[in-house]
């Protein structure tokens, strides 16, 4: 008999046996396949269609995702049915800011107000506007007066009030003087502290790109001539009003200390009045200037009385050209003492007022002049009255 010869199948029939499994356990682990398999399938789809619906829910909410990073930069991802965006332009840093209230310090906003464009001229119908910066102690007692020389001019003038921190000022909605007090400090009298006074208004001021001349005034000052003619007197100024002389006696060179060199040489050294007038190029330089203030904070004190000598000394050295070398606010010296002389309501007749404003020639723009003058002080709260009455006849508003 014929030995029959093992197949493949019959080979591995015997090691499936071998290891436990009958002929028909072959089914059973066919089955069972199956249904993995049909779990793994349905499985994949489920992951499929989640993975389907979750890119198209993120891609619905993509707009509402990225619209603020958007927003900033004035680019619109606004979804079906909303309005489109504007893109910001220009008016964006030019706009001064809405109010002079902020929490700088003085560090950071001297940094801040430094800032300068180095392309000449502006790419935009621009109004310069004239910053009255009013240095006071509290109240403006004046103030009535000041609101009839803004009155109609709206556009072309900004203010700006440095007081004692503790003072809160009460003027109504409608007044030129409603929340213009900037964040302040203490500032003494011929203290270093009254040059910072007068750089924080020039910083303060300096925020707002239309301001093209800051001027410098007191509570106690007054417009001597109208809105209009101030304007055009400080707009076709060739030189910013600054008073720099050189006294040679004890109150000008005798309070100059050697400690100041090699910044401020003794022929450097300045006296002139504390009330000026500049433009916006000198504004910033006193703003930025971190070369001369220390050795003036260190140096000029005591009985120096620095704010008659840290500006006209460093603005005599840094920008000699741009200064006219005189004040223009009008102040009489001639009762002796170390304050000039006030004046209250006996004094203010139409031909005092005259006097001041046609009282003596200076150069203006190279050539004689009679108007050297556009504010005067000292006036007590006393002349407001009189003062009212003669503005609209001698001062030309009311």
């Amino acid at each position: 008999m014929q030995a029959r010869v093992a197949s493949m199948e019959d080979v591995k029939e015997a090691r499936l046996q071998a290891a436990g499994a009958g002929p028909q356990g072959r089914v059973f682990p066919t089955g069972m396949l199956k249904v993995f398999l049909g779990f793994l399938l349905l499985g994949v789809g489920l992951s499929a269609a989640g993975m389907y619906m979750a890119r198209h829910t993120l891609a619905a909410a993509a707009p509402a995702l990225f619209r603020p990073c958007l927003g900033s930069w004035g680019a619109s991802a606004a979804g079906e049915g909303e309005e489109e965006a504007r893109p910001e332009g220009l008016e964006r840093w030019t706009r001064p800011p809405d109010r002079v209230e902020h929490a700088m310090s003085d560090e950071e906003l001297l940094w801040r107000a430094s800032f300068a464009p180095r392309v000449g001229g502006y790419p935009y119908r621009r109004v310069p506007r004239v910053a009255f910066m009013f240095l006071t102690r509290g109240p403006l007692p004046l103030a009535p007066l000041w609101e009839r020389f803004f009155r109609g001019h709206e556009g072309r003038y900004s203010v700006y009030v440095h007081a004692l921190p503790s003072y809160r000022a009460n003027f109504t909605s409608d007044s030129v003087f409603y929340r213009r007090q900037i964040p302040s400090k203490v500032a003494e009298w011929g203290e270093m502290t009254m040059c910072d006074a007068e750089r924080r208004l020039l910083a303060n001021a300096l925020l707002d790109i239309s301001n093209e001349w800051f001027v410098l005034v007191s509570e106690s000052c007054i417009p001597i001539f109208n809105f209009n003619t101030t304007y055009r007197y400080l707009q076709n100024s060739s030189q910013s009003f600054v008073m720099a002389f050189d006294d040679p006696g004890p109150y000008g060179r005798g309070r100059y200390n050697w400690n100041m060199t090699p910044e401020v040489e003794l022929e450097q050294w300045r006296k002139g009045s504390q009330w000026f007038e500049v433009d916006r190029e000198l504004a910033i330089a006193i703003v930025k200037d971190t070369l001369y203030y220390p050795k003036f904070k260190e140096f000029c004190r005591p009985h120096c009385y620095v704010d008659e000598h840290y500006f006209p000394t460093m603005l005599t050295i840094e920008a000699p050209q741009s200064l006219a070398n005189r004040s223009i606010t009008w102040v009489d010296w001639s009762r002796g003492g170390a304050h000039p002389a006030t004046f209250g309501r006996g004094d203010i007749t139409e031909e005092f007022l005259r006097r001041v404003q046609e009282g003596r020639t200076c150069l203006y723009n190279g050539q004689n002049s009679t108007m050297c003058f556009l504010f005067a002080r000292k006036f007590a709260p006393s002349s407001l009255e009189p003062l009212l009455e003669l503005a609209p006849t001698v001062l030309g508003f009311g």
